[in-house]
């Protein structure tokens, strides 16, 4: 999910005016312990998945980890295992699937397994191993050149949605910073979430990104409420450097956004790091033991 684009002066100073104001997690007084339901998209281990998928989810479970967001799904296979397959792995560790991700396929036409190649196959195969919610995860750059070209996905998203909804699921979409740029005179975000049937399509919130934009997420819950059902917890570096951090190490005000959670509709959040300077599995470790903090 890394995506790599300079953003303008202000909307820097912007994002890093709300996110320094960070309270210690010690302060927290939340109603529900996190580490009961403490999620992990697990690209972030991506690495080490491709080496020994069986393995790195045993460390992830043992780390604490209740709830995984899964990626790569392909033709079928998730991490190439048959959805029987991962299901029985996925069981054996005790971890609940709730959410994966998933291409558009308006650029790559032949990746089987999109939201516009064989989407009712990839919600049928998510169905059987239990996930919840199905999401776009990233829309490439050919994929958003023009206004036009957000303007079709509300169309596809909501027909998406809808296949989704048959089977049980709830359809939504990952953003980036890139959605809160305007383009052609228009903020694309307020297309997707302002044009698209709110019951068929809600969004998942990446923190990291909406605050690298230069916006705080709780106007966007105002904005939008009920919609944002899943977030990805991810906290940037401190000092201006906007690098990927440890969640609970970084710059972002994460009290401030769990207070508003009921407001955003909030039903299970992911911890994610794009890149890490030490190794990823000590990084998600980091982590889980600072959310376990929170109360959230």
């Amino acid at each position: 999910m890394n995506y790599n684009e300079k953003i303008s002066r202000k909307s820097f100073i912007k994002a890093s005016a709300f996110a320094l104001a960070t309270p210690l997690f010690s302060k927290l007084d939340w109603d529900v312990k996190a580490s009961s339901k403490i999620g992990l998209q697990l690209y972030t281990l991506r690495n080490e998945i491709a080496k020994d998928l069986e393995g790195t989810l045993k460390r992830v479970a043992e780390i604490g980890y209740k709830e995984v967001e899964l990626y790569g799904y392909s033709d079928g296979k998730f991490f190439g295992k048959t959805p029987k397959e991962f299901k029985a792995i996925l069981k054996g560790l005790g971890l609940d699937p709730v959410s994966g991700h998933y291409g558009a396929g308006v650029e790559k036409k032949d990746a089987k397994g999109t939201l516009s190649n064989d989407w009712q196959r990839a919600v049928d195969d998510a169905a059987e191993i239990g996930q919840k919610y199905v999401n776009c995860a990233y829309l490439t750059d050919a994929e958003r050149k023009t206004i036009d070209s957000y303007k079709s996905y509300v169309d596809l998203f909501n027909k998406s949605g809808e296949v989704a909804k048959k089977a049980g699921l709830q359809f939504g979409y990952h953003n980036h910073d890139f959605e809160f740029k305007k383009l052609e005179g228009q903020i694309p975000y307020d297309i997707i979430a302002g044009q698209t049937d709110p019951n068929l399509v809600k969004l998942e919130l990446d923190l990291y990104w909406i605050v690298k934009a230069g916006l705080d997420p709780v106007d966007l819950f105002k904005k939008y409420p009920g919609r944002f059902p899943l977030w990805h917890v991810k906290d940037m570096e401190k000092g201006g450097t906007q690098s990927f951090a440890e969640v609970g190490t970084g710059s972002i005000n994460f009290a401030k956004i769990f207070e508003a959670r009921k407001m955003a509709g909030l039903k299970h959040f992911f911890v994610e790091q794009d890149t890490a300077k030490r190794p990823p599995l000590e990084a998600i470790d980091i982590s889980f033991k600072n959310v376990t903090k929170m109360k959230v």
